[in-house]
């Protein structure tokens, strides 16, 4: 083919290519008005499955890594691994589909006791109080604090 006929195609092959990439983009989770995440660690089966009574704290920590929190009270002590499955929208709103609590349970030397697998259904709702605590001193404006010093 000659060059000069190349040439003239050449928009129409540009346009056609562009379109083609633009529609690939446009697979199926483009299109989606959901989308759905993991927040937290994402607890599997087999990382479980390794943890068992007897085991050390290096061992956990190897296996599901570090925990997000920990309870030091009286001379057993527990290690939280949290995980969250929601939906998010694309309008920014939020639906918790799954939430998991793995509690693993350490006695004074560091090996594990025990572990719990804990979800929406065990835990409790409880209302939050709107009390205040009050103080005994003066509630100063920013204005009042800054009159004051001279």
């Amino acid at each position: 083919m000659p060059l000069r006929t190349v040439l003239r195609r050449l928009p129409a092959i540009t346009a056609a290519v562009m379109v083609g990439v633009s529609l690939t983009a446009c697979g199926t989770s483009g299109l989606s008005l959901t989308q759905n995440k993991q927040r937290g660690y994402a607890l599997s089966e087999d990382a479980l499955v390794q943890i068992r009574p007897g085991q050390s704290a290096a061992l956990v920590t190897a296996v599901l890594g570090s925990p997000q929190a920990t309870n030091n009270f009286g001379s057993e002590s527990a290690w939280y691994y949290i995980g969250e499955k929601v939906q998010e929208t694309a309008f920014g709103m939020e639906l918790s589909k799954e939430r998991t609590v793995l509690a693993v349970y350490f006695d004074r030397n560091n090996k594990v006791l025990d572990t719990e697998r804990l979800g929406v259904k065990d835990g409790k709702s409880f209302a939050m109080d709107s009390r205040r605590t009050p103080s005994y001193g003066q509630d100063r404006s920013f204005l009042d604090s800054l009159l004051s010093t001279f």
